[in-house]
């Protein structure tokens, strides 16, 4: 019999917490969350190929045979479920909405947002520590819109809403689920049409946290992807231990970011976000007082997501 179509997607946003968010939806009775954390099948293969290739390699766009196959084990719940996060970064990952449409027509989407200041940050923390940015922050931010785009909320949420109908996306932030992970546990799930009641045992769970201190890489970052490659992946027992630690001295150096240059990068985003913001508040009927950075907050005034363990 064939595999039935996920029917409810977590399209992110990227470094808003949709690790801790998927854990608690795999939790519920209701509902069975793809074990393949962002499967990235309704991404364009040429981009994904470009943007993450070990995704890519991974193959599960390459059939819709081979795409089902990961909710094989679902059963007869009411929602079957995935997260990739590049389904909400257009204008780099496009299309995806009438992808997901043409196979599940009444899909549902879950959207969950960070302060947009902080979520660029520690975007490109990540990007630093996983695929070798050597850039520094303003230059990398400046220069790359990726970077920027996906804190475009708005835009992101258009790009669906050409397509669905608003009540079919619930859009949360970070910052709630944090403070009130009961409160907005149960309206997601009210939402969804599941027990609200179900207790999933995770709340106060850490998320996936960067450590405060990461390695950037050195040079053109020829050494790095040497030592990521497959090649030496296969021939890496074989080397001496001093010359593993002596290749990683050489590779990548210590790197964390100063409060003077987060100040900075902090005031050439706030103006263009604090923009793009009025306009998701327009499109959502809501404001977003809760996200302190991009207002302007002192230091002692933010409710640090750090606390969660989202860096």
């Amino acid at each position: 019999m064939p595999h039935r179509a996920p029917n409810l997607f977590v399209i992110g946003s990227m470094k808003s917490g949709t690790t801790y968010l998927t854990r608690l939806l795999e939790a519920h009775p209701a509902v069975f969350m793809c074990p393949v954390k962002e499967p990235c099948s309704f991404a364009d293969p040429s981009v994904l190929k470009s943007f993450w290739r070990g995704r890519w390699r991974d193959g599960h766009w390459r059939s819709l045979d081979r795409y089902l196959s990961l909710f094989a084990a679902a059963g007869d719940v009411p929602y079957r479920a995935e997260a990739s996060t590049v389904y909400s970064q257009v204008p780099v990952f496009a299309g995806i909405p009438e992808r997901i449409l043409a196979l599940s027509p009444e899909a549902k989407f879950i959207y969950i947002m960070r302060d947009p200041i902080e979520r660029t940050i520690s975007h490109y923390r990540h990007v630093v520590r996983w695929w070798g940015e050597r850039r520094d922050i303003l230059t990398a931010i400046r220069f790359d819109p990726h970077y920027r785009d996906v804190s475009y909320y708005a835009r992101q949420l258009r790009a669906y809403l050409r397509h669905v109908d608003a009540n079919r996306i619930y859009t949360l932030t970070l910052e709630s689920l944090v403070a009130q992970p009961r409160e907005q546990y149960r309206a997601l799930c009210s939402w969804l049409g599941i027990d609200p009641e179900f207790d999933p045992g995770l709340f106060g769970e850490r998320l996936n946290e960067t450590p405060e201190e990461i390695e950037q890489v050195r040079g053109l970052g020829i050494l790095h992807r040497l030592r990521c490659s497959r090649m030496y992946g296969s021939i890496r027992p074989l080397v001496p231990k001093f010359l593993r630690k002596l290749g990683s001295r050489l590779a990548a150096k210590p790197f964390k970011l100063s409060r003077a240059v987060v100040d900075e990068v902090e005031r050439y985003l706030r103006l263009t976000q604090q923009k793009q913001t009025e306009e998701l508040s327009d499109l959502l009927g809501r404001d977003f007082p809760e996200w302190k950075t991009l207002y302007g907050a002192t230091e002692t005034d933010v409710v640090s997501s750090s606390q969660a363990g989202v860096t």
